[in-house]
């Protein structure tokens, strides 16, 4: 979300939101790897066809903690959000667009 903000309101002026390690990978941290060496089962998803498998596999898997990796585009918006400084009421749930709350 601090790329979805720093696109929004701060006019695509990125710092800190791309993360890669200068050998091709950008997955700092790898949570695959990390949720591994916790003792977990990690399970990564690049593709919408593997979200289903991935969420059967973590339902039956009863004797340790699961962690799925859901990889998604950089530039993927994640509603619904509130802007800094605003009410919960000045929620959004996609760009420009904002429920009616019946209020004046």
């Amino acid at each position: 979300m601090v790329r979805q903000w720093q696109t929004l309101i701060y006019d695509g002026r990125y710092s800190n939101t791309e993360l890669n390690t200068g050998h091709g990978s950008r997955r700092i941290p790898d949570f695959v790897k990390l949720g591994e060496a916790y003792g977990c089962l990690a399970i990564r998803v690049e593709r919408e066809d593997q979200v289903d498998d991935a969420i059967k596999l973590a339902l039956e898997t009863n004797d340790r903690p699961v962690v799925i990796e859901f990889v998604v585009s950089a530039d993927s918006m994640v509603w619904p959000m509130v802007r800094q400084g605003t009410s919960n009421s000045d929620i959004q749930y996609a760009l420009e667009h904002s429920p009616e709350w019946g209020e004046e």
